[in-house]
């Protein structure tokens, strides 16, 4: 598999369905920019569509990308090695904030798990049934992967996409349930950007001390070193420093551009993911939205790389999906309002100007 392949597969959202969403913004009865980002959000959807006017939002899901990574041994993060299943646990009772939030919008969660270090029979089926390995390798010293491994997390990954988009879904809200996901993400953005780790290196979203901010910055650092000799290859960087739900991600963020699928990126770790899918095929981005701002540095670095703006910034650092379904309200009233809003009534200068002009004769030739 080479990743580089996309690039030829994936088209931007269509330029000339954006024209005419834009033609018809201006003819409505609320003045243009008054609207603010949501105008260029229902242009934009529009574009994704291929409708102008733009259609509801109305059958999102929120996807989760669930896994384990090694280096989080070396106590880089707010919880234990080994525990994001509790994580996939909260969220499927219902008691994480990601579940709050979905509950309260309608939105069905769904949660694959990639990389898991647990036993298959603490979860359900439906949620462990793709898993790639038992937790992915401590990245400072070995490879998150083997390259079959982050081949099948990746086709993992595209698979998921085609699902959701066989299915009808129309706008998906991506995260991750992880532990020791941040570490890998801000390893991969780092090597990327070409940036050392101490810029990188943020407290997570279960948030850390300064010695775990320390051990979390060495941790990078080293992981660097083995990952810079691998940037021409993007696969191979994933099975380097990544892991499988990285690398999953990543064929998910490809296979949606491929399929005309928008996705509202939440943290740090889609945003790693996104910047690795970019490095594939730079036309990929058209088709995301930065849900929030996490206040991790690396998620700063990767969304400038990719110049993309994110649409709230409300000191959200929880992760898991949740700052991203925050933002799904929003980018459901841009299209709401740009489909819904009625144009403006023609000036009676106006009117009469084009009576006049259909009553007018063509004028005789003299020729």
């Amino acid at each position: 598999m080479n990743l580089d392949d996309f690039s030829d597969l994936i088209e931007r959202p269509d330029g000339g369905v954006r024209r005419d969403a834009e033609e018809h913004r201006e003819r409505l009865a609320v003045p243009v920019g008054a609207l603010g980002r949501l105008d260029e959000l229902g242009e934009w959807l529009s574009a994704a569509q291929q409708s102008v006017p733009v259609k509801a939002i109305e059958r999102p899901r929120v996807v989760l990308f669930a896994g384990d990574h090694g280096v989080a041994e070396l106590d880089v993060s707010g919880r234990a090695a080994g525990t994001a299943h509790e994580l996939v646990r909260a969220a499927l009772d219902g008691a994480s904030p990601v579940a709050v939030l979905a509950r309260r919008f309608s939105v069905p969660v769904r949660i694959v798990d990639a990389g898991l270090d647990c036993d298959l029979d603490l979860l359900p089926e439906s949620v462990v049934r793709h898993r790639v390995r038992r937790g992915s390798g401590r990245i400072d010293v070995e490879d998150a992967l083997t390259a079959e491994e982050a081949e099948q997390a990746v086709r993992l990954g595209m698979r998921v996409a085609d699902e959701e988009a066989d299915s009808g879904t129309d706008l998906v809200v991506l995260g991750d349930l992880s532990v020791g996901g941040t570490t890998a993400a801000a390893t991969l953005i780092a090597a990327l950007c070409g940036t050392d780790a101490s810029v990188v290196t943020g407290r997570g979203g279960a948030g850390i001390d300064d010695l775990a901010w320390m051990r979390k910055c060495a941790a990078i650092r080293d992981a660097l070193r083995r990952a810079r000799p691998v940037l021409g290859d993007q696969l191979e960087l994933l099975a380097t420093v990544g892991g499988a739900d990285l690398a999953a991600m990543t064929g998910f963020l490809l296979q949606s551009a491929v399929r005309r699928m928008p996705v509202v990126l939440d943290g740090v770790v889609s945003a790693a993911c996104a910047l690795v899918a970019q490095r594939a095929a730079f036309r990929a981005p058209d088709w995301w939205l930065a849900g929030q701002v996490s206040g991790e540095p690396a998620q700063a670095k990767a969304l400038d790389r990719m110049a993309l703006t994110p649409l709230l910034d409300h000191g959200v650092t929880v992760g898991e999906g949740s700052g991203a379904l925050l933002a799904l309200p929003l980018v459901q009233a841009a299209a709401a309002l740009a489909a819904e809003l009625p144009e403006r009534a023609q000036e009676p200068a106006e009117q009469k100007t084009e009576e006049q002009s259909d009553d007018a004769e063509p004028a005789e030739s003299t020729a």
